[in-house]
């Protein structure tokens, strides 16, 4: 089983990297193979970080032989996705929506239909927006056809949007711990969906 981690931070040792590694841990404890992809090094090498609609239906011709390519090829094999990203004016980075929209491909491929997905956001303060980072965490994977799961303040508990945090998050034991929660309910849910995969 593969958990796969997304770091929508343009900071690759940040507090959202921070919490992905401690979700993808978690999950790494419970026996699955865990990889972190670095969104801000994928794109920045791209002559276009945003999507142009330069074919249509999408080919992924954009990533062939580029660190995306080798990306979606990671994603493909994915049996979760949990997704991390500071917050920016209430809503995700503008690299990790730039990411996710060159993602069309994998959605004409149905690649991510029945993918477990969730999500992890940070910001400065305790509410400044990481549930409605969340949210759009959330919508794109909604519309790739994943299985999105949210965290809980407790183990086995009915669970919340997902794991949010507030700066420092090496300080916020309640993010930490919602983030390690948040990863092994992603490896619970992949491994009794496995057969709803389209592999």
């Amino acid at each position: 089983m593969l958990i796969l981690g997304i770091n929508g931070s343009p900071n690759r040792n940040g507090n959202t990297s921070f919490l992905l590694r401690e979700s993808l841990a978690a999950a790494a404890e419970m026996g699955a193979e865990t990889q972190l992809l670095q969104v801000a090094e994928i794109i920045a090498e791209l002559d276009s970080p945003f999507c142009e609609l330069c074919t249509s239906p999408c080919d992924g011709s954009c990533g062939e032989g580029k660190r995306l390519g080798e990306a979606f090829e990671i994603m493909r094999r994915a049996d979760g996705i949990i997704v991390g990203s500071p917050v920016y004016f209430g809503t995700v980075s503008g690299q990790l929506k730039a990411f996710w929209d060159k993602t069309r491909v994998l959605r004409r491929e149905k690649a991510l239909l029945n993918v477990v997905g969730g999500g992890i956001t940070v910001a400065g303060a305790r509410f400044g927006g990481q549930e409605t980072a969340l949210r759009a965490i959330h919508d794109i994977m909604l519309v790739h056809g994943m299985i999105v799961v949210g965290g809980g303040l407790r183990e086995f508990d009915c669970g919340h949007h997902g794991a949010c945090a507030q700066q420092p998050a090496g300080e916020d034991d309640n993010g930490r711990r919602r983030a390690r929660i948040l990863g092994r309910r992603v490896v619970q849910v992949a491994g009794v969906t496995a057969d709803l995969r389209l592999r």
